[in-house]
């Protein structure tokens, strides 16, 4: 599959662009265990004319990490368009156009999902957009608004009639948010539209190779993103693409191995902020990771866990999960 001129093989799995999750330490390590392409948190177009530090610091990427895509969003034509041209300036492979971000402070001001209310404006953001950059330029949608307003089947030609090189589609409606299962058909749907030449790419529900594999061969994807399931699990991505390349499961990494990975997390997040926010950042990942589920009286090593405030301490709590679980 390719994107553009940027070949991605023939089951790729994608990263996908998730706020405060997705820096670039993370998306180092979700490459090194086999992302084909990864996406950096979202950034808003008007903090980006404004130059605040924090969005603009989200545009630092590493050659490492290629091919990788930066996300932005926002609600009108002139600053998505003028913060494309500022993105453009940092070398990304894609510029990727949010139009699916469900939460309220986002979808209820008219940017990211909120946009499936005012189509034409969408559209006139992204035409402006593709015609501003020579970067290859991105849609990340939803099925639409909510179940009486599904429009993804159309939107998605209207969207390729915009010049978009690849769409990504989010099974649920912004009503949705998170909840429920992600609908896969409307997918399929359009990815079977033969007026649709575009890679279409899936996201949703994707935690096990087994549903990876299964979303390629039912539904014809280009590709899949993996999201939330990626929380605290970076090497989800191995353990995908051993499946779709082999047919077989890859062995599982021990206890102690995956315990060793999330050190390595954390090192990482405390080396790109500092000790007191790069644990805040991480604790995150530590709570989401299946690594932890079904442990016997575990809990109040948990807690101790997410309130640990060093790195000293939380790697104290570490050795005690390691001693008392690593050979289970």
């Amino acid at each position: 599959m390719k994107i553009d001129n940027i070949e991605l093989g023939k089951y790729p799995v994608l990263l996908a662009p998730m706020e405060d999750v997705t820096d670039l330490g993370f998306r180092l390590m979700c490459k090194q265990f086999g992302a084909d392409l990864v996406y950096t948190e979202f950034v808003s177009s008007d903090a980006l004319i404004r130059q605040v530090n924090k969005s603009m610091q989200k545009l630092t990427i590493s050659e490492e990490e290629r091919p990788v895509a930066i996300q932005i969003y926002g609600r009108d034509v002139d600053s998505m368009t003028e913060a494309a041209r500022i993105v453009e300036t940092v070398k990304p492979d894609i510029i990727d156009l949010n139009f699916g971000c469900p939460v309220k402070r986002v979808a209820g001001k008219g940017a990211g999902a909120g946009m499936l209310q005012n189509v034409p404006l969408m559209l006139d953001i992204v035409r402006s957009v593709v015609n501003a950059v020579k970067t290859p330029v991105t849609v990340k949608t939803r099925l639409g608004w909510d179940d009486s307003s599904k429009i993804i089947v159309d939107l998605a030609e209207q969207l390729q009639d915009c010049g978009i090189k690849a769409l990504t589609i989010h099974g649920r409606t912004r009503a949705q948010m998170y909840t429920g299962e992600a609908d896969w058909t409307l997918i399929g749907e359009v990815k079977n539209n033969p007026r649709m030449y575009i890679p279409i790419i899936g996201n949703g529900d994707i935690t096990t190779p087994e549903r990876a594999k299964e979303c390629f061969e039912r539904y014809g994807v280009d590709a899949v993103m993996i999201g939330r399931a990626s929380f605290g699990r970076p090497w989800i991505f191995r353990e995908v693409k051993h499946y779709l390349e082999t047919g077989t499961p890859l062995p599982p990494l021990t206890f102690d191995e995956r315990m060793d990975i999330l050190r390595d997390e954390v090192l990482q997040s405390v080396a790109r902020l500092d000790e007191r926010r790069g644990i805040l950042h991480i604790r995150r990942h530590l709570a989401a990771t299946p690594l932890f589920k079904g442990l016997p009286d575990f809990k109040q090593l948990r807690i101790a866990m997410l309130r640990a405030e060093t790195v000293d301490e939380l790697f104290d709590i570490f050795g005690q999960i390691k001693r008392q679980y690593g050979t289970m």
